[in-house]
């Protein structure tokens, strides 16, 4: 649950629709919707969108 919060902060943070945050960090354009319905994601997609969210920011500055 707190995964989820932290990727909805960014998605709004960034301005970002869900399916390009998925697309982007798990190949996976369904990702978001899929964690709000409940979805737990494994140990390695979870360390891409960590890694992808830390990446982010760093390329923008932030």
């Amino acid at each position: 649950m707190l995964l989820l919060m932290t990727i909805e902060k960014f998605l709004h943070r960034h301005d970002m629709p869900p399916t390009r945050f998925g697309r982007e960090c798990a190949r996976d354009p369904r990702l978001v919707f899929d964690l709000r319905n409940g979805r737990e994601p494994g140990t390695r997609v979870r360390r891409r969108i960590e890694h992808f969210m830390n990446t982010y920011r760093r390329s923008i500055g932030q």
